[in-house]
């Protein structure tokens, strides 16, 4: 990711080829430039943000000289990188403000869901009301500001891809009742109110869901089969299965924003409503009165 800039490697105990059991953990280090300046750049300011290497001499962005030492080295090593990496830090979108992931909902959740829905029903023609997506699938935060190829790329960087799925009612309130009893997903054109781990209520543009009707649910291929625990595919009246991965389906989203003048903004839509238990009153008596 862009704002990391040493992911170091703790191999914990012994660790071989033949181990059964091997610890790993890792720590990961933002850039860290007040020696220099560094910040991190993208493919069109890399000398203004990591300055050059001249013959022996390392010239930092904040104006200091480094001839001898660790510094000039790494610099050089970090500068010859750059070429390589300069599709990956192509600015493709500008987002208003930072998205922070936060359960059970929030803008950057609903912001993917929302595409992931428009995106099903753009390629397959049909009729999309409710989307399911996991929060897992979401790997880092939007950054305000710049929005890099890498920054999609790394929020979603796994290959899935986009499917369609008609589902009855009921097995769409069976999936809501399993997220509500384990651990709440992303949700779209669906509100759910939940209770004690439980389902209260559920609507759908506006209406009681109806376990006899059929719902256009848009997903992931993961979630069809087993993917977190979900089956989304369990007793699907009709399945379609979209081209492309969802990282190109999100890249060229940003960068249809982009070319229309938009920047990435989005608001939570307050999909998911979790009522806290009711406070149970305890009389409370004093020792000294009885």
């Amino acid at each position: 990711m862009r704002n990391r800039l040493i992911i170091i490697l703790f191999l914990a105990g012994g660790f071989s080829l033949c181990a059964q059991e091997r610890t790993i953990t890792w720590t990961t280090d933002p850039v860290d430039g007040h020696r220099t300046g560094v910040v991190a750049s993208n493919a069109t300011n890399v000398t203004e943000a990591m300055g050059a290497v001249k013959g022996c001499t390392y010239y930092a962005p904040n104006g200091r000289k480094f001839r001898k030492g660790t510094v000039k080295d790494v610099a050089k090593i970090m500068l010859g990188a750059q070429p390589a990496m300069a599709k990956v830090k192509t600015v493709i979108g500008h987002s208003t403000k930072a998205m922070v992931r936060t359960y059970p909902e929030c803008e950057i959740y609903d912001w993917y869901i929302d595409e992931l829905m428009r995106a099903t029903a753009d390629s397959t023609g049909k009729r999309v009301d409710i989307g399911f997506a996991n929060r897992g699938g979401v790997r880092i935060d939007m950054p305000a500001g710049e929005v890099l190829y890498d920054d999609i790329m790394s929020m979603f960087p796994f290959r899935n891809y986009l499917c369609y799925v008609a589902l009855r009612g009921r097995d769409v309130r069976a999936l809501l009742n399993q997220m509500a009893s384990t651990s709440l997903q992303i949700v779209g054109g669906v509100k759910v109110t939940v209770k004690n781990g439980k389902i209260v209520s559920v609507t759908v543009g506006g209406e009681p869901l109806d376990d006899d009707r059929i719902y256009g649910v848009a997903t992931l291929n993961f979630l069809l089969d087993g993917g977190d625990g979900y089956k989304v595919a369990n007793n699907a009246v009709e399945i379609i299965k979209c081209n492309g991965y969802l990282y190109d389906t999100m890249l060229a989203y940003v960068r249809s924003l982009t070319a229309s003048g938009k920047p990435i903004e989005y608001e939570n839509q307050h999909w998911i409503t979790v009522l806290k238990p009711a406070t149970e009153l305890v009389e409370v008596t004093n020792e000294n009165d009885k």
